[in-house]
């Protein structure tokens, strides 16, 4: 019952979110506005109130980022691999596909998610591998799609810092982080602004990503869908529980925090980058939808897994 306690709302407000999409309550103008609202204040403001709060602490244990980018190598191979034996998808699409098998939905599902079931204790590890997560698997992403152009190196290192440091998701971690070091912690008007923000983030997040499914199409490529889908909600978490419970050591907390992490569906930064790149657009945006959509049952049966259940 813990399992569905957590779940029911999560994915509630996403489907709350769809309807009013598909019926019109939401126009598309809305969604987008909320969407940038969620990514530019609300969560950015929900990372800096909660990395400067008293008492939030934790240890930084490289065992931790090994299992979970263990994990998303391994999926993200799997998916490329899978990609190359299709007919007609080149080095870049085998990119995109096993990117979208590996990155995780982490601002609209995975924050409301690992909070409700892990609390406190799962806040110091979820924005430390926020902080990672970000930077690491969009760089690494683009810096392998762009290799095969004629750019020099460094234009591509200045490129892709210049697109880190224009995220408010990166800049708000960044900020949180070197406010937590020097024991900055916001009081006053600025913490009542910050809170104000913060109470906002998961509802808006969750209902924007479900005004926002509408436009996905899954018919696209069903069966290139579920292969991305299965791979993003079974295999990645099974690697990360894999090492993180039975390889590494680490805090349970820890180890419970990355493998939910990696039980999220298909992340909108996977749709975005393939767009961007006018490749697979169809594949990935059809992904998006079908992991979003199976993922109430695996993430259940991931909670009952890690005892949250």
């Amino acid at each position: 019952m813990n399992a569905v306690t957590i779940i029911v709302p999560i994915f509630g407000i996403i489907l709350i979110g769809w309807a009013a999409a598909v019926t019109g309550l939401l126009s598309d103008r809305v969604s987008d506005g909320l969407s940038e609202y969620v990514f530019a204040i609300a969560v950015p403001a929900l990372i800096i109130g909660t990395l400067t709060r008293p008492g939030l602490t934790g240890e930084i244990a490289w065992s931790y980022w090994l299992a979970y980018f263990g994990g998303a190598g391994f999926s993200w191979l799997c998916g490329s691999l899978v990609a190359w034996r299709r007919h007609g998808i080149g080095r870049q699409g085998a990119i995109l596909h096993g990117f979208a098998a590996s990155q995780s939905n982490t601002i609209f599902v995975g924050v409301p998610t690992i909070l409700q079931a892990y609390g406190e204790a799962g806040a110091y590890p979820l924005f430390l591998l926020l902080a990672v997560h970000l930077p690491l698997m969009m760089g690494f992403a683009t810096f392998l799609i762009e290799a095969e152009g004629d750019r020099p190196l460094l234009h591509r290192l200045r490129s892709l810092a210049w697109v880190l440091l224009r995220n408010p998701i990166f800049v708000a971690l960044v900020i949180g982080i070197a406010m937590k070091t020097v024991g900055i912690v916001p009081g006053g008007p600025v913490k009542a602004l910050l809170d104000a923000f913060s109470v906002t983030a998961s509802t808006c997040a969750l209902v924007a990503l479900g005004a926002g499914l509408k436009r996905y199409r899954v018919l696209f490529d069903l069966p290139g869908a579920l292969v991305v889908a299965g791979l993003k909600l079974v295999v990645h978490p099974l690697i990360v529980w894999l090492l993180a419970f039975h390889v590494f050591a680490m805090p349970a907390a820890y180890a419970g925090v990355a493998t939910l992490f990696a039980a999220m569906p298909v992340g909108i930064n996977a749709y975005l980058l393939a767009v961007r790149y006018k490749s697979e657009t169809g594949l990935v945006a059809a992904s998006v939808l079908a992991s979003t959509l199976l993922a109430p049952a695996t993430t259940i049966a991931w909670l009952m897994i890690l005892g949250r259940a």
